[in-house]
């Protein structure tokens, strides 16, 4: 594997796409736009300032879109930009490698737990 040299502006932007709660709200937003309520419905744990500050670095890096739509009262909707949707295949990629090995790890951190806490 080659080393890419990513730079202060690459680590964050690494930083900020896969933050506490980014990769959850951009997997949310690949399957259908949502507004911000639907958001906190799917992300039950999520609180609204930590959806608001997340969806700002997302709408801000270019990876989703803030539509204002024409309804009574206006609403506001969150959707996958271009950009977002070329992030689709490795977001799934990545959820389904811990979908998959959660276990493994679940069992990798008892046995370093274990190890690490006898006195």
């Amino acid at each position: 594997m080659t080393h890419i040299e990513l730079g202060d502006n690459g680590r964050q932007l690494l930083d900020q796409l896969f933050d506490k709660w980014s990769l959850l709200v951009l997997d949310a937003l690949c399957d259908r736009p949502r507004r911000f309520n639907e958001l906190r419905q799917h992300l039950p744990a999520v609180t609204p300032k930590s959806l608001t500050a997340c969806l700002r670095r997302l709408e801000r890096n270019g990876v989703i879109e803030r539509v204002i739509l024409s309804t009574e009262p206006v609403a506001v909707e969150y959707r996958i930009s271009p950009l977002g949707r070329t992030l689709q295949d490795p977001l799934q990629t990545l959820l389904r490698w811990v979908g998959n090995n959660l276990d493994t790890v679940d069992a990798s951190r008892s046995r370093y737990d274990q190890r690490h806490t006898r006195s």
